[in-house]
């Protein structure tokens, strides 16, 4: 049996007469060359979509069996409304709205009198329902309503303001003014009272507007309804009542309420009535009564004022106080400051107003410092001294002076630490009293309480120019008991008895320096002993003093000013030599010494230069390059080369 090949199944196929069709195959794969968006589908179905607005039918009504039945259809639908949200006041106010356009005002009446049951206290219930009464000329049922409001809510203003609008526009102005007048009596808002004065005078009723306006004042004593009523007394030309307003103002309002626009309009009105020298003194007023931080503009204002009617001296004053205003803003923040308080010394004193002056200077010196440690007091001690400079030469008040710098020497800490300058100027301000005693007692004082470098020099300074050379000798003694290691004391003693021609007393005076176990600064006192002896011609003394201070320090420079001393002043180039060589000697010793080493040697090479020869110049190089010096087989060597060299040349 043969087998007959069957075909794969393949997709169903459409036949041409009907049936299902091929499956479509894309033959073109590439994009379009205009591509379409869903974004831009979307709204293009959306602008070809027709409207659908729905309009509702018009109903005519023909008869009047037609319209009460629709009426009562729609009372029916209103009253089911409010009677499912009873508190939506929209329901009543469509209710009330559609019986009035029906002309049934007593329903309309009727359904705002219910809504009030509900709701008694709105203001807007109320203003509609008069609004309702207004718009179809019922005046009385307006009045009513208007009065029934009103007495139920006195404080909403806005329906004390329709119904004054409402009179007013009838031309009841008798009726307005007492319903004005009712209103006042609740004491209402500032914006109430202005209503009721502008009411006033468009009826040119001046006194009437000044008699609400006083009663204003009265009722709110604020800084702006003096400066409405001051305003109102320019606007209607009575200068000096708004003069008189200002100047009630102050006052009643009292300095801690006022702020500076109440000047700056009080001001400006002054220079309005060309009263330019009052305008200046209620600046100068308020700048010193205002505090600083609050009065930017009154002083820029200020400025502007003077820059247009004052002269120099004025415009100077301004700036003064600006000036001082920054000060004061700084100090505000830190008053231990002084690098401020020095700059508004310095301002106050060249304005030449010594008692602005002290004020500031007592406000200066009352900031003490917290810390008693002297570097937080350096600063703070230089404002006393300025005080009592000021007083004595600005002021030349002597008395005050005095009680300056005794109140600074009280306050100051003596046992922590003390300033000599301050002893020391009260001294020589006592002098320059001819009060000798007291500048002694002072100094003595000082020296008691707080001794000091600088209070015994000038102390001594002061006694020398007197001449008294016992008190000079006893501070001496007394500061070098008090400091030994004060070389420069000892040479100071040492030089006045030399300049006093006491040799015997001032070489004692070294030898003791000499003798001290600790000094600060040793070889000064050295250099101004040896000095002493060499100028009073004493070399052996002088030499004794070199060998003393070689066996106490090995320093290089000693071992050069000595050999310098022995060739220069005693001609002895030997013993100057050996200084030299025993100062190498001992320099060379120490590997850490190198560098001193050097030098010596360089002072050495030239001593050598000077005073002697070539062997010793020499010698000395050898010692400075000691490589270069032949040794014993070299010498050997060099007499077997020269004799070598002689057989070849024979």
């Amino acid at each position: 049996m043969s087998v007959v090949p069957v075909k794969e199944a393949g997709p169903p196929t459409r036949a041409r007469g009907g049936g299902r069709a091929r499956n479509a195959k894309v033959k073109n794969m590439a994009p379009a060359a205009i591509q379409i968006t869903a974004e831009q589908l979307l709204r293009e179905a959306k602008d070809r979509q027709e409207p659908d607005v729905f309009h509702a039918p018009k109903q005519k009504i023909k008869d009047p069996d037609e319209l009460r039945a629709f009426q009562l259809r729609k009372r029916k639908e209103f009253e089911d409304a409010i009677r499912r949200s009873r508190n939506n006041v929209s329901h009543w106010y469509k209710y009330a709205k559609w019986e009035e356009e029906q002309l049934d005002y007593e329903r309309c009446r009727s359904i705002y009198e219910r809504a009030l049951d509900v709701d008694p206290r709105s203001g807007t219930m109320w203003q509609r329902y008069a609004e309702m009464e207004m718009r179809n000329k019922f005046v009385n049922f307006a009045r009513n309503v208007w009065d029934r409001a009103v007495k139920l809510l006195p404080r909403v203003d806005n329906l004390w303001l329709k119904w004054t609008h409402m009179e007013e526009t009838l031309g009841n102005i008798t009726g307005c003014r007492e319903v004005y007048r009712r209103w006042m009596l609740t004491k209402p808002p500032e914006n109430a009272w202005r209503c009721f004065a502008k009411f006033e005078l468009r009826y040119n009723e001046k006194d009437n507007a000044r008699a609400v306006i006083k009663q204003f004042v009265q009722t709110h004593n604020i800084v702006t309804t003096w400066l409405y009523y001051a305003k109102f007394e320019e606007k209607i030309g009575e200068p000096a009542l708004a003069r008189a307003v200002y100047e009630a103002a102050i006052p009643s309002l009292g300095e801690y309420f006022i702020d500076e626009n109440f000047f700056m309009a009080f001001a400006k009105f002054e220079e309005r009535q060309k009263e330019f020298d009052r305008a200046r003194a209620i600046y100068k007023y308020a700048l010193d009564r205002i505090p600083k931080g609050n009065a930017p503009d009154l002083y820029h204002q200020f400025t502007s004022f003077e820059k247009q009617y004052g002269d120099i001296k004025g415009i100077e004053d301004v700036v003064v106080s600006r000036k001082r205003f920054e000060y004061e803003q700084e100090l505000q923040v830190n008053p231990h400051n002084y690098d401020v308080w020095f700059d508004y010394i310095r301002l106050e004193e060249n304005n030449a107003d010594s008692e602005k002056c002290r004020e500031v200077f007592e406000r200066a010196i009352s900031n003490v410092p917290k810390v008693k440690e002297k570097r937080y007091w350096e600063r703070y001690i230089y404002l006393w001294i300025m005080y009592a400079v000021y007083e004595e030469l600005d002021e030349q008040d002597m008395e005050r002076t005095r009680e300056v710098y005794e109140a600074v020497l009280k306050l100051v800490p003596h046992r922590k630490f003390t300033f000599a300058k301050l002893w020391v100027m009260y001294a020589h301000f006592e002098i320059r009293q001819d009060n000798l005693p007291k500048a002694r007692k002072i100094l003595g004082a000082a020296i008691g309480k707080a001794p000091k470098d600088s209070l015994f020099r000038n102390y001594i300074d002061l006694e020398i120019q007197l001449g008294n050379l016992s008190r000079v000798r006893t501070l001496y003694q007394k500061w070098l008991e008090w400091n030994p290691t004060n070389t420069t004391g000892w040479i100071k003693f040492a030089t006045l008895e030399t300049s006093l021609e006491e040799i015997k007393r001032a070489r004692a005076i070294y030898d003791m320096a000499a003798n001290q176990p600790v000094l600060d600064m040793p070889e000064m006192l050295w250099k101004e002993y040896i000095d002493f002896e060499i100028n009073n011609g004493e070399n052996q003394k002088a030499q004794q003093l070199y060998t003393q201070l070689i066996e106490k320090t090995h320093h290089f420079k000693v071992y050069i000013a000595y050999a310098m001393f022995q060739a220069t002043t005693c001609e002895d180039v030997k013993a100057a030599r050996a200084v030299f060589e025993d100062g190498h000697e001992m320099l060379n010793s120490d590997p850490d010494l190198k560098d001193e080493l050097g030098i010596l040697l360089e002072n050495w090479q030239q001593f050598e230069e000077d005073y002697g020869d070539a062997e010793t110049q020499k010698e000395l190089n050898y010692k400075i390059h000691p490589e270069t010096r032949p040794s014993g087989l070299s010498k050997i060597l060099a007499a077997a080369r020269a004799r070598k060299k002689a057989k070849v040349a024979e």
